[in-house]
């Protein structure tokens, strides 16, 4: 009790008894029940505030009593937290140490005390994901879900269990429940865009990619219109293998109005011609392919075909015509000099293959020579060939990816190691290194 409520109540009863000294008089005091009291008025101030004191007396120990235990609680959610925090930032610590042994106890622990700790349910699921165990991963995963059912990161974290798990259909659903919350999540378009990949889906990954180009905050827009040239010539090739040769033709000169020099739209296009008894209609358009792109392999389908109509001449001088333009080009010498030796011209395959420097680039070409001189019935000289060829394996002519290195011996559009398309060439002479 403070000075001032000392003083307050002495005022008070000063006041009091001045009034009992002017106030003798009694008077009367009605009460429930039809009781009647005759009192005195200085007694019913008196009774009045006592009552009162009472009461507030009452109320203030409610509200005290009340702050009291809120701030016990308080206190002790204070203490539960606190504890949480140092059990999560010693997990966190043993997560950043790569010590999955040190960081699992205490998450563990938080949940004893806190089941539905979100943090704690998806770092422990990013555990178990680093330990290889999918389905625990997902079921930790889901259990943060279902303690805060928008987690974007709860649902991007079970997308990746579901592809690590090679369930693609239900890595789709949830990355659609992700763009239901934020239709502009860039990570999840990426996703989806991913999921509709694996299930070659190329229609709808176009459309996801259309997306993902116009989004505002995407970094590299060069190469995801790459990407979408992509989608369309995969569409496209989907649509050939299934006989619908109107789209895949539109599919495929719409890849090449995004991208003059993709190789892969310029062979479809013209298989689409081909299947479509368009033959000189496709040769025309090789032709129009390898002035724009100058690709060996565009050059060598060309030549396939020239040479199934039954018209090597033709291909013969384009051959020459490009050696006009560049005349030192080892690539353009070696491919004429197998070209005359596919059409038993021995003594021209000879005469090509010697404007070469050298055959030590790729052994391929010694194979050659070693053929060439068997036709000559020179053995000494083949088997010399024959032995360099042998000795710097592989010696067939190979594919190989630009961008990643990576060789096959069949052509394919997309490279399946690195996933770029219209990388793979000829590997002569240093074109790829393997």
């Amino acid at each position: 009790m403070n000075k001032l409520t000392v003083f307050i109540i002495l005022l008070f009863l000063v006041a009091v008894a001045l009034l009992s000294v002017y106030n003798l008089d009694m008077t009367t005091l009605k009460v429930p029940f039809y009781q009647v009291y005759e009192v005195p008025k200085i007694g019913l101030i008196l009774f009045s505030a006592i009552t009162g004191a009472f009461f507030t007396f009452i109320l203030f120990a409610l509200r005290d009593t009340r702050r009291f235990i809120t701030g016990y609680k308080l206190q002790k959610r204070q203490k539960k937290e606190e504890r949480i925090a140092g059990l999560y930032s010693k997990a966190i610590s043993g997560l950043l140490a790569h010590d999955l042994e040190e960081a699992k106890p205490p998450l563990e622990e938080i949940l004893q005390e806190e089941p539905e700790h979100v943090n704690s349910l998806l770092r422990l699921g990013d555990i178990a994901s680093q330990s290889d165990n999918h389905e625990k991963a997902v079921e930790y995963y889901k259990k943060a879900l279902g303690a805060q059912p928008s987690s974007i990161e709860a649902l991007l974290s079970i997308e990746s269990e579901m592809q690590a798990l090679g369930r693609p259909e239900n890595a789709l659903n949830y990355v659609e429940e992700i763009l239901e919350i934020d239709p502009d999540n860039l990570t999840a378009l990426e996703r989806k865009r991913a999921a509709l990949e694996k299930l070659e889906h190329w229609a709808d990954a176009m459309d996801v990619q259309k997306s993902i180009i116009k989004h505002p905050h995407l970094l590299n827009q060069k190469a995801e219109g790459q990407r979408l040239t992509g989608y369309k010539y995969e569409f496209a090739r989907q649509s050939l293998e299934m006989g619908e040769m109107d789209r895949a033709g539109k599919l495929f000169r719409s890849a090449l109005r995004y991208d003059k020099d993709f190789v892969p739209a310029y062979l479809g296009a013209a298989e689409v011609l081909i299947r479509q008894e368009e033959t000189e209609e496709a040769l025309e358009f090789l032709k129009k392919g390898f002035e724009a792109t100058g690709s060996a392999v565009v050059l060598a389908r060309l030549e396939d075909m020239l040479i199934g109509i039954g018209d090597p001449e033709e291909i013969i001088r384009l051959y020459r015509s490009e050696l006009v333009k560049k005349p030192d080009d080892p690539v353009l010498k070696f491919l004429l000099g197998k070209l005359y030796y596919r059409l038993e011209m021995v003594d021209d395959a000879f005469d090509a293959l010697r404007g070469l420097e050298t055959c030590d680039q790729y052994p391929v070409c010694y194979s050659l020579l070693g053929e060439l001189h068997m036709r000559r019935e020179n053995y000494e000289k083949a088997a010399k060939n024959f032995r360099k060829a042998m000795e710097i394996k592989p010696w067939r002519l190979f594919y190989c990816c630009k961008t990643c290195g990576n060789f096959a011996s069949e052509w394919a559009g997309r490279c399946p190691d690195c996933g770029s398309w219209s990388t793979y060439t000829f590997n002569i002479y240093g074109k790829c290194k393997i």
